[in-house]
């Protein structure tokens, strides 16, 4: 893929995750970002992944917790959650908080969340899956 793609996150059709969370995708050749929209007295979820993990609080805040640590998340925080860490936010007060997730690669369990970008990534996606054998 060689041109631009502008959407915007709240034009998507949003997956509900459980009560209280949505999230929808948006994907570059190799990253993709998830806006997570974390509603207040959720039911928190401890959990790791392979996956190293970049968290930027967007709207409201969030006690981020990262193994042993919390940290007080507001507006234009970030936080890095490394792979095999456990980890979970909770969100603070009234307000609906806005959490965009980064990862790099493309999580494979996250693909349906963009696979509205699947033809503009179809060639790309096609030889990252079979890469070009050397010649005998």
């Amino acid at each position: 893929m060689s041109k631009a793609m502008m959407v915007n996150w709240n034009t998507l059709e949003r997956e509900f995750v459980r009560k209280g969370i949505e999230r929808v995708g948006f994907r570059g050749e190799n990253v993709i970002m998830v806006m997570n929209w974390v509603e207040p007295n959720i039911q928190v979820n401890p959990h790791q992944h392979d996956f190293e993990q970049l968290a930027i609080c967007v709207q409201g805040r969030l006690n981020y917790h990262v193994g042993d640590e919390v940290f007080e998340m507001t507006p234009g925080s970030m936080i890095r959650v490394p792979p095999h860490t456990v980890h979970y936010a909770e969100p603070v007060g009234d307000e609906v908080a806005l959490n965009l997730d980064v990862f790099a690669p493309i999580r494979d369990d996250y693909a349906h969340l963009v696979k509205y970008q699947e033809a503009d990534f179809a060639e790309h996606d096609a030889a990252r899956r079979n890469p070009a054998k050397p010649a005998a």
